[in-house]
């Protein structure tokens, strides 16, 4: 929409100005309510979607891209999220289609949180008898509406409370320290030169890693410069490249400690500019306001002093040559080709998608080999949609530039653009158009790839989980 220059009016500003305390007050309120009531109407609509989607008496409920799949690409597109995040959104909707009715219609009317539905429907998914779960989801609609303040564990114990009195296998409790382990590495508060790092090991795995962690701090000289914090994070650092030393830096030629590090065999991929990659040599700050120093790709941004640091300790430079004119005469593309198809898009180009460009498959838009292998035609998808594209009734058109403009089963249409337009406005990533397609005569060894089977169908899978973790549940306490 065109909007005038000077006359863009901003709803921060001008509704409540004049309002006192109590009606802004209200105003959140309402919002809040609104939001939980506008988040249950998104839930209702991919309830409706699952249920269109999924069939687990058809053929496709053993392909390893199954309705579910087919439905959560939809849901991904629609909301802008990962193919894992919109299953999860699905799960929840459908638990409260099908289980917790009572829970669902107060949740349309604003009156519990998305939190607290999120716990609910986590918290009983082990309740498999229908009436100890109808008797459930009337006590928890009866008491949730006070529960938005609970902390994250008390909430825990309040829903597990109810589970306890109807259905006490299905509390989420065996081995709970063990199965609440996890190990997560960044976080969106953390600064660019460095990443934060938690989680939680098993006490045998943590003890090992402690001592060796101890062992090479331990073996650096007492003339390095850097506190024993900063020679932990670096072991830790020294381990997952593969060595087992920990390099002194006192910067002295007579260090009796022994710095040899193993080498690893791990490759770490920085986009730069070629100005960035000057200034991080000459170890100046980059001009103010200029687009960021460089790029861990499938990570973040790298400041460049630590490029510099990089740089100094021999890191390769290479500059991304723009791939030919001409296709190449194979499937598979060159190196080259795929590094510069790979930089370009920096991620996975499905809608929603943030898988990264290294992790993904090469995929050709127009199938080989009627559309060539041309860096105008090709293009990053993981695993999970490019099996989504190949069998799903996706279509996709590719443009020079890297853009591409998706249509999914539904009609509705989706536009990517190449992740590195999102960091180096500057780089020109556009291509030549594609030559004309080849005359080809049809034969029958011209089939796309044969979808992948499961071994056993997911909703057989995930009713195994459950039973087994219900097992579990009932087993006798060790002594």
């Amino acid at each position: 929409m065109s909007v005038p220059n000077g006359i863009i009016e901003c709803m921060f500003d001008s509704d409540l100005l004049a309002a006192d305390d109590a009606t802004v007050v209200a105003a959140i309120e309402d919002g809040t309510r609104a939001e939980a009531a506008a988040a249950a109407r998104r839930l209702a609509a991919i309830a409706e979607l699952a249920r269109r989607r999924v069939d687990d008496d058809d053929e496709r409920a053993n392909w390893a891209f199954d309705g579910w799949d087919s439905a959560a690409a939809e849901v991904a597109a629609a909301m802008t999220v990962g193919h894992r995040r919109a299953s999860g959104q699905m799960r929840i909707a459908v638990a409260l289609r099908d289980r917790l009715t009572r829970v669902a219609a107060l949740y349309l009317q604003g009156l519990v949180s998305s939190r607290v539905v999120s716990a609910i429907t986590w918290r009983t998914q082990l309740v498999e008898d229908p009436e100890a779960i109808a008797l459930i989801d009337a006590a928890l609609a009866e008491s949730a509406r006070t529960w938005g303040r609970l902390s994250e564990q008390k909430l825990d114990q309040k829903i597990d409370a109810w589970i306890e009195r109807f259905d006490p296998a299905a509390v989420r409790r065996t081995e709970s320290s063990k199965r609440s382990r996890d190990f997560s590495i960044g976080d969106l508060d953390d600064p660019a030169e460095t990443t934060s790092v938690w989680g939680r090991l098993l006490t045998t795995d943590a003890a090992v890693l402690k001592r060796r962690v101890a062992a090479m701090v331990a073996g650096v000289c007492d003339e390095d410069p850097r506190s024993m914090g900063e020679r932990r994070s670096d072991a830790v650092g020294a381990i997952v490249a593969g060595s087992d030393r920990l390099a002194c830096k006192c910067g002295s030629e007579r260090c009796a400690a022994d710095s040899a590090q193993a080498s690893s065999n791990i490759v770490i991929h920085v986009l730069a500019e070629q100005s960035a990659v000057e200034a991080a040599s000459r170890e100046q700050a980059p001009t103010a306001g200029k687009a960021p120093a460089a790029l861990i790709v499938g990570e973040g941004i790298v400041p460049t002093p630590l490029l510099s640091e990089l740089i100094r300790g021999g890191a390769k430079v290479r500059p991304i040559a723009m791939p030919s004119d001409d296709a190449e005469p194979r499937y598979q593309p060159s190196a080259g080709l795929a590094e510069f198809v790979r930089m370009r898009d920096l991620f996975c180009r499905a809608p929603g998608c943030d898988v990264p460009a290294d992790r993904c498959d090469i995929d050709h838009t127009i199938p080989y080999p009627h559309g060539p292998t041309h860096a105008s035609n090709l293009k990053c998808l993981c695993r999970k949609n490019h099996l989504m594209k190949t069998f799903d009734g996706w279509q996709d058109v590719q443009l020079p530039d890297g853009t591409v403009i998706w249509t999914s089963p539904s009609g509705r249409k989706y536009t990517t653009k190449p992740g590195s337009r999102l960091f180096f406005e500057k780089w020109d990533t556009t291509t030549a158009d594609l030559p004309p397609p080849p005359i080809l005569v049809p034969t029958d060894a011209d089939r796309g790839l044969m979808m992948p089977k499961r071994r056993r169908t997911r909703a057989a899978e995930f009713a195994s989980r459950i039973r087994s973790e219900r097992t579990r549940n009932q087993a006798p306490a060790p002594f």
